[in-house]
């Protein structure tokens, strides 16, 4: 009757009993077994000096220093292998991998601000820091397209000679003339307009398309690098998407959103330092949080009745439908001020004024900045009213505001291609001479490319401007005004879905006026880097952890995906300019030719003939209809081989729910033996 306690312990051993050594006991002890365990191992991860899985920990002090003390006695007396488990040399392929995670990391550390990156997300959430994280790859892609346009552009430019002036008006040309320089002396008011609009001195630079000579090498090289520069957008875009899309799918699936897995799988055990380890800590505790914020949703709204639903669902298309009034009424005003613009600035009063000018020639930008500072606040107060989750009211958000940011864009390059080509009529009586309005617009390149110019430039004002003249002073009211009232005005939340959008919208802008503004990236380079900066310091100075943040897999993947629909708007009417559109007949490297493209056919003519054969052959049916006929069967062979995994992922999930229950039934039985023995 009582030698089955006496029994057990001796099989299972004790928590406490077993690290005091026992010379009675014969065969192994329990952690001569448990250092030969798989799992021992891992204690090379963990360094020297760490007590093998099993041992528990114990509290610190008196107690634990015995506790040590005794393990240590055990291990010295008892008969050691010569060669234990964890000493043995790794298999290959666990170097392999170790190796490869060492490279990573050693790479993740050589990258620019990864330091505050860390402390952005541990103080501020992931959200937040995944704005500066794109707000740093955004910066790479604008350093690789300067770096390539200084190759293949600038120094073509140079090598070739100096470039010739401007045509000037006495060119006799049945496209009328141009002369971009003014005559006489200029004012600093007049400098000062021209340095902000492209015009004067910098309309015949480089930093504009109109600037560079007609040489067929550097047409072709400029050519080249507008689709380098977009190929290598895509590729690494599609690179970061597809990572963020594995997180994202990691993170959406039942087995990873578990709270046991942020609370035992989540810890880092390589941090050093208490600084790391706090902003470790608060990562996990806004990750808890957003998990507990959506898990209260979802539960409402699993409990809704059927008249509650129907008013929510009336209730989201009544706001829906306030959303695209808003948007609408947006649109009809930037088309308003770019088909004002030309108009305005040949009456007599703002040709007389130079500020008034100067609002006229940015009243475009004037109007795009404009909405899109006053519709996002008030898409974020829709949001709520709709009854999603924080992530999916993010998502919402995201998608109207970069449509009304795009759309914005995409209104006013319409409004610019209307002027361009007379409303696409060639037969129209400005047109029918040389293909585009000639009168207005001589050098229809480098006005588009002044379009852009502006965008941007006043993009980076207007963040400049919010920063100095909202942010700082409201954060200054605060400590001057103590009190609910200051705390009211000084509390400022990281509107993490406006600025990812700020920056798309500032990335488009230059994937469109890239090529008519050669120099736009190298701009769009220094903006980035001052607007990094800005928002660093306007973060820790002024702004405050967000009360409600959403997940970060989300961002990883969203993110990249808004910034591939704005690759893809861009090059719409970057590729209809090229191919349909013909080219200034007074300026830039094309303007002998009927349309931009027209170089390639030429240049390639000049090739020896094998080369152009080739050439010639990659684009008949004989190359392409193979070609698309192995895309389908790579294509149908990817997903038969995605689908075999997907099942077999089902199977073994189905056989580890297997073992689970089978191992809950056998310690039932366990227990059911061990509690009917006494009575036998």
């Amino acid at each position: 009757m009582e030698e089955n306690p006496s029994l057990e312990s001796e099989a299972w051993g004790s928590s406490r009993g077993w690290l005091a050594p026992r010379e009675a006991r014969g065969g192994p002890s329990l952690s001569s077994v448990l250092n030969e365990l798989p799992s021992a191992a891992t204690l090379r991860y963990r360094g020297p000096g760490a007590l093998p899985w099993g041992v528990p920990e114990e509290e610190e002090g008196e107690a634990g220093g015995r506790s040590r003390k005794a393990f240590t006695e055990v291990t010295e007396t008892e008969p050691q292998d010569p060669h234990p488990s964890r000493e043995l040399p790794w298999p290959m392929q666990a170097r392999r991998a170790h190796s490869k995670e060492k490279t990573k990391e050693g790479l993740r550390s050589l990258q620019p601000w990864s330091w505050t990156l860390k402390r952005i997300g541990g103080q501020f959430g992931a959200g937040t820091e995944s704005y500066f994280s794109l707000l740093r790859f955004l910066l790479l892609l604008n350093v690789l397209a300067s770096v390539l346009m200084a190759c293949m552009i600038l120094l073509p430019t140079w090598l070739g000679g100096a470039p010739p002036g401007p045509p000037g008006s006495n060119t006799s040309s049945p496209c009328g003339s141009y002369n971009p320089h003014s005559q006489g002396l200029v004012t600093f008011a007049t400098q000062l307009f021209n340095l902000l609009s492209g015009e004067g001195y910098l309309e015949w630079s480089p930093l504009f398309y109109g600037f560079y000579p007609p040489r067929p090498r550097l047409a072709v090289t400029y050519l080249c690098w507008a689709f380098a520069v977009g190929l290598i957008c895509l590729l690494l875009i599609l690179h970061r998407s597809v990572s963020g899309l594995k997180q994202t799918l990691l993170a959406e699936s039942g087995d990873l959103t578990s709270y046991s897995h942020r609370v035992f799988s989540a810890w880092d055990f390589g941090l050093c330092g208490d600084v790391h380890v706090r902003l470790r800590q608060r990562i996990i505790l806004y990750e808890l949080q957003v998990e507990l914020e959506e898990t209260v949703v979802r539960r409402q709204a699993a409990v809704r009745t059927l008249g509650q639903e129907a008013r929510v669902w009336l209730v989201r298309v009544l706001l829906n439908l306030l959303v695209i009034a808003l948007l609408g009424g947006a649109f009809y005003g930037i088309y308003w001020a770019t088909e004002s613009t030309v108009e305005l600035q040949e009456t007599s009063l703002v040709q007389e004024l130079p500020l008034l000018k100067l609002v006229v020639n940015y009243l475009p930008s004037i109007f795009i900045a404009g909405v899109n500072f006053v519709l996002p606040p008030v898409f974020k107060l829709i949001a709520p009213l709709e009854g999603y989750t924080r992530s999916r009211q993010i998502v919402f958000i995201l998608l109207r505001t970069v449509f009304l940011r795009l759309a914005s864009l995409v209104v006013l390059l319409f409004s610019l291609w209307k002027q361009i080509t007379c409303g696409g009529d060639s037969e129209a009586k400005d047109c029918k001479t040389c293909g585009y309005n000639y009168k207005e617009l001589p050098c229809w390149e480098t006005v588009l490319g002044q379009e852009m110019y502006k965008l941007l430039l006043f993009d980076l004002l207007t963040a400049l401007a919010v920063a100095l003249l909202i942010q700082f002073p409201r954060k200054l009211l605060c400590g001057l005004c103590p009190g609910a009232l200051g705390r009211l005005a000084g509390t400022q939340e990281f509107q993490v879905p406006d600025e990812v959008l700020g920056l798309i919208y500032a990335q488009t802008v230059v994937w469109v006026g890239s090529f008519f503004c050669p120099l736009l990236p190298l701009l769009n380079t220094v903006k980035f880097l001052l607007l990094f900066y800005l928002k660093k310091l306007t973060l820790f100075s002024t702004c405050s952890p967000a009360a409600r943040t959403f997940r970060a897999s989300m961002a990883n993947f969203f993110f990249p995906l808004v910034l591939l629909l704005g690759l893809a708007i861009s090059s719409v009417p970057l590729l209809y300019s090229i191919f349909l559109i013909p080219p200034s007949k007074l300026c830039g490297p094309f303007r002998e030719q009927s349309s931009i493209w027209a170089q390639i056919p030429e240049s390639i003519s000049s090739l020896p003939e094998t080369t152009q054969s080739f050439l010639f052959f990659l684009g008949t049916q004989a190359f392409a209809v193979p070609l698309l006929l192995i895309s389908s069967i790579l294509m149908a062979y990817t997903v038969a081989r995605a689908n075999s995994y997907g099942r077999l992922i089902s199977e073994l999930k189905r056989q580890r729910e297997t073992e689970a229950q089978n191992k809950v039934f056998l310690a039932r039985r366990a227990v059911a033996l061990i509690s009917s023995k006494p009575a036998l």
